[in-house]
């Protein structure tokens, strides 16, 4: 019922800037929690940012704490995550996800490469 297509993702040097978007089908996106994971080669896919369906409420991992920002335009159907201050350790495939209580669905991701 709800596909995702995530962009955005490139290669940038450390302390640069991306913005992922994330677009949304469907007419029910604005029941969804959104949410942000990433995952590098050989590790678990983590949690980065999630927000409420309203847009009101934030949570981010400690790790990108006071660099991302996670935002959503419910008349779009798209979610973002403006990615500043970019560290090395921020490399990974990073996948939108919609869901309730739980995740529920998934997009193919989009590769961010943090490099000199």
């Amino acid at each position: 019922q709800v596909q995702l297509v995530e962009s955005g993702g490139g290669l940038v040097q450390p302390g640069g800037s991306l913005r992922l978007s994330c677009a949304a089908s469907g007419s029910i996106f604005s029941t969804y929690v959104m949410g942000w994971y990433r995952q590098a080669p050989g590790k678990q896919r983590e949690l980065v940012a999630k927000i409420s369906s309203g847009g009101a409420r934030t949570t981010y991992a400690d790790s990108v704490k006071g660099r991302f920002t996670i935002s959503r335009d419910n008349a779009k159907n798209t979610v973002y995550l403006q990615m500043n201050n970019l560290k090395p350790a921020d490399t990974a495939v990073y996948y939108c996800n919609a869901g309730t209580s739980v995740p529920m669905y998934w997009g193919q991701g989009t590769q961010v490469t943090v490099s000199s």
